[in-house]
């Protein structure tokens, strides 16, 4: 097979592809070769070292294939099955083949093409977690999503609208503002030329939002902080400028008994009924047409570091997929 790897941290010129020997299968484990791979930015986080991981280290966390060997003990999947999955215990998706143990595997649906699948799932299942577990959005809700046009973020957008949210997002240029409300979002600021705290609560009358969720980190923090309505929820996610500030407890207080919490997908997909009932939520939202994928980048896998690139520096917009 041929595999993303990284010897030590560093920017995208540490990212190597290498011919290596896939093990003999372990109990439990299937053998997949990949037709399509996830590109996130928790990918960049582990390739820079803000995440780490143990030397050398494969990258990515989620792929589509078909089944090409399968274990003796193995009974729920077969030979030709066209599978799926975003998680695992260990990173090493960016590859043209891979071992994976059956219980964190998913049937991929009939009806959903490999890349679209690639390009939604985990985002899919964030989103997921984020709006129906971690808070419960509700319809008349007003909800601030920062980077509304990434990939989560324009799921992000259709989902609380679908949930009956007022969805207001926040996005950098024109371009970028005009893919989030078609995508869901009534309203979307510009933070490249707008104040974000006072426009929304402009758009709230003043209050504030209920909650915001927000994978920026340290530029967006001050703006989220100062967003939120009394007894609050902020949602921090993701942290692609930087990790945020330390924040006494007392703040939270004087702010208006916000609360601050920093949740993440391992946790909410711990137990594999939970991770496939995500998946089935986010499947069946698909296959509705509630949610509308976006695939505005696609790389052979040669090209990764070109892909690591263009996300870091935020050239990319929707969703971005590697092919293998």
């Amino acid at each position: 097979m041929q595999i993303v790897r990284i010897h030590k941290a560093g920017g995208p010129e540490v990212l190597c592809i290498e011919n290596l020997e896939l093990p003999p299968l372990k109990s439990g484990e299937v053998r997949i070769r990949h037709t399509a791979i996830g590109l996130n930015f928790q990918d960049v986080y582990i390739r820079s070292g803000q995440y780490p991981a143990e030397m050398p280290s494969g990258l990515g966390t989620e792929a589509v294939g078909i089944i090409e060997e399968i274990a003796p003990d193995v009974h729920d999947f077969k030979v030709g099955d066209r599978v799926c999955y975003m998680s695992g215990p260990a990173l090493g998706a960016s590859a043209t083949h891979r071992n994976y143990p059956s219980g964190r595997l998913l049937h991929s649906p009939k009806n959903i093409p490999d890349d679209e699948i690639a390009a939604f799932l985990l985002k899919g299942m964030t989103v997921e977690y984020l709006m129906e577990r971690c808070y419960p959005v509700k319809a008349g809700e007003f909800v601030l999503m920062h980077a509304a046009a990434g990939g989560v973020g324009l799921l992000a957008g259709q989902w609380g609208k679908h949930l009956g949210a007022h969805m207001i997002g926040v996005a950098a240029g024109p371009e970028k503002v005009a893919l989030a409300l078609a995508h869901g979002y009534e309203h979307c600021i510009d933070r490249l030329k707008e104040d974000v705290t006072a426009r929304v609560k402009e758009i709230t009358n003043g209050h504030g939002v209920p909650v915001v969720f927000d994978s920026v980190g340290k530029n967006s923090f001050e703006q989220s902080l100062h967003s939120l309505a009394p007894r609050g929820y902020f949602v921090s996610f993701g942290t692609t400028t930087g990790a945020p500030p330390l924040m006494p407890a007392s703040t939270l207080q004087k702010m208006g008994s916000l609360y601050f919490t920093r949740p993440t997908l391992v946790t909410y997909m711990a137990s594999t009924e939970e991770l496939r009932q995500s998946a089935n939520r986010v499947f069946d939202l698909v296959a509705k047409g509630v949610l509308k994928i976006r695939i505005n980048q696609r790389y052979p896998l040669a090209d990764i570091a070109k892909a690591h690139t263009d996300l870091e520096s935020g050239r990319t917009s929707g969703s971005s997929i590697i092919i293998p």
